[in-house]
């Protein structure tokens, strides 16, 4: 059955080939003139050569020929620099570009390929009950800041700003915060994925209900800030076994849905004063 051909697609762009191939003949020019300014007067170099200062006014037979080449080596260097500089930009444009294509439509597999499984189990994993002190410490142990008198300085220049005007959240206000949330993430305290809460329209008064208290109470409850501490492996450089550990803490998706729109510019006042 006689069917048209179809070109496989390649897993280097085009253009990264292109800068790639003009590397390479770069890189064999500069040898050649390498092994000419040596003195190997062959045939096949003498003519590569003639080829490089094709359309100048240099002959290979002037006196000051090792001179010219050692400028033209000193060139193709600075363009190999440059064009090597061009691969990492645009490869690196490409990358940023394609992870954020993926976070739009696929966060999942974004975390999975920005993990290190190379390093995943190797060497002792830190004490339990060291980690758990280490960062209880950091997390839950009450802290006695002391204020500069700066904060005065700034509370006189706020004094003139007009408050806000009251804000009243309604249940349609958190449908629509949590219409464009992602539907099975970790659930909170609640226990309840935004796929469920996006049809069980009636915890929309609820929710809508909790936001309210907090707006109005001025101070979050816990469940707002609960989160999970997870600790992933960096390196080996170090001999603490927690500090070879990257920690990432991760709110629970309650958190999560007063940091959408609408309920974002709702809960800034109060995600501010606590």
């Amino acid at each position: 059955m006689a069917g048209r051909a179809t070109k496989q697609s390649s897993a280097i762009p085009a253009w990264r080939k292109r800068i790639e191939d003009r590397i390479a003949k770069a890189r064999a020019l500069i040898g050649r003139l390498i092994s000419f300014r040596s003195g190997n007067n062959r045939p096949r170099v003498v003519r590569t050569v003639r080829m490089a200062f094709a359309g100048t006014n240099i002959s290979l037979s002037q006196p000051d020929i090792t001179q010219k080449l050692t400028e033209r080596i000193d060139d193709l260097k600075q363009k190999i620099a440059a064009w090597g500089k061009r691969i990492r930009r645009f490869t690196e444009r490409s990358r940023r570009f394609n992870q954020n294509r993926l976070f739009q439509s696929d966060q999942k597999r974004l975390y999975k390929s920005l993990e290190r499984p190379e390093v995943y189990g190797a060497g002792p994993g830190p004490d339990q009950a060291n980690t758990v002190a280490f960062w209880r410490g950091l997390w839950s142990e009450p802290v006695n800041h002391s204020e500069g008198p700066w904060t005065e300085v700034v509370a006189s220049q706020c004094a003139s700003i007009t408050p806000m005007d009251p804000v009243i959240i309604t249940p349609d206000d958190v449908a629509e915060a949590v219409r464009r949330a992602p539907n099975w993430k970790s659930p909170g305290l609640d226990g309840l994925h935004h796929y469920w809460l996006k049809g069980f329209m009636v915890c929309h008064a609820v929710v809508a209900r909790q936001f309210q208290e907090a707006l109005n109470q001025k101070s979050l409850p816990s469940l707002f800030t609960t989160g999970i501490t997870h600790l992933v492996p960096k390196d080996q450089g170090s001999d603490d076994p927690i500090a070879r550990c990257r920690n990432g803490y991760v709110t629970k998706p309650l958190r999560q849905r007063s940091q959408s729109a609408p309920c974002q510019e709702v809960l800034v006042p109060c995600l501010g004063k606590n």
